[in-house]
């Protein structure tokens, strides 16, 4: 699927508000219903958003992430913001860690000009893209491969990682709920990443702002245990004051 302009900004305000009536959808787009229906019937379609009775919301689903192809296009550009964001930041010659995430993907895209990088992953896709850099080292972390997004998962990729002690680990997250918990959707996803966490000297969340307040089940971790944040605008309350709180470091991608 291919959205246009008018559709991405009909996105954006079904993720802001959680639900919205067609009316005021139109309203606010400066378009006519017939136009909003069509969008939303198409965005529904892809499964982008839940239709209800007079209006539409976001899939509110706590067990089960959309689809991989479907995050990709999700806020795109957001997520290249932030992965161009993340990548100055990243120094030549650092030791890495990429988990699984359409948004660590971003990231590793924005990594291809770097040099002397040494970066692990349990992400088939970061894996591919990386191994374009002739100037960087890829190792790929063993397990379970995860069909629908080629995310290694499962015990043998924790133990895997556990060799392990990297500079800086870039976390994708599919939701930051309001008393600052991180949450993911499959516990065998969330066991490595909960390892990533604790064999790396520094913890950075890359999270555009639609995954504030957004339900998942299992808790990956807390605010507390991460160093830098990076989002595409300034999160809603109360997560500036958690992060001030915790101690983590918020940077806004330009």
């Amino acid at each position: 699927m291919s959205t246009n302009p008018r559709q991405l900004q009909l996105l954006h305000t079904v993720q802001l508000q959680g639900s919205v009536t067609v009316e005021r959808l139109a309203e606010s787009l400066g378009v006519t219903l017939q136009t909003v229906r069509r969008d939303v019937q198409r965005l529904a379609d892809d499964g982008f958003l839940t239709r209800f009775h007079g209006g539409v919301r976001v899939p509110s689903s706590t067990v089960e992430n959309i689809a991989h192809l479907q995050r990709v296009q999700l806020n795109a550009s957001e997520k290249n913001r932030i992965a161009r964001a993340i990548a100055t930041a990243i120094p030549n010659d650092c030791s890495l860690i990429l988990n699984i995430g359409t948004t660590t993907e971003a990231v590793a895209r924005a990594l291809l000009e770097h040099k002397g990088l040494r970066v692990i992953t349990n992400n088939l896709n970061v894996a591919s893209i990386l191994s374009a850099n002739s100037q960087s080292e890829v190792i790929v972390v063993g397990g379970v491969v995860r069909g629908r997004d080629q995310g290694i998962v499962g015990e043998a990729a924790v133990d895997f990682i556990r060799q392990f002690k990297v500079d800086i680990a870039v976390i994708g997250i599919s939701g930051i709920e309001a008393d600052g918990t991180l949450r993911d959707y499959d516990y065998r996803e969330v066991k490595v990443a909960q390892t990533i966490i604790s064999h790396a000297r520094e913890v950075w969340v890359a999270a555009d702002t639609s995954k504030f307040n957004r339900p998942a089940m299992v808790e990956v971790g807390q605010l507390t245990q991460i160093d830098r944040l990076f989002t595409d605008a300034t999160p809603p309350a109360p997560f500036p004051a958690l992060l001030e709180e915790a101690g983590a470091r918020l940077l806004i991608a330009d």
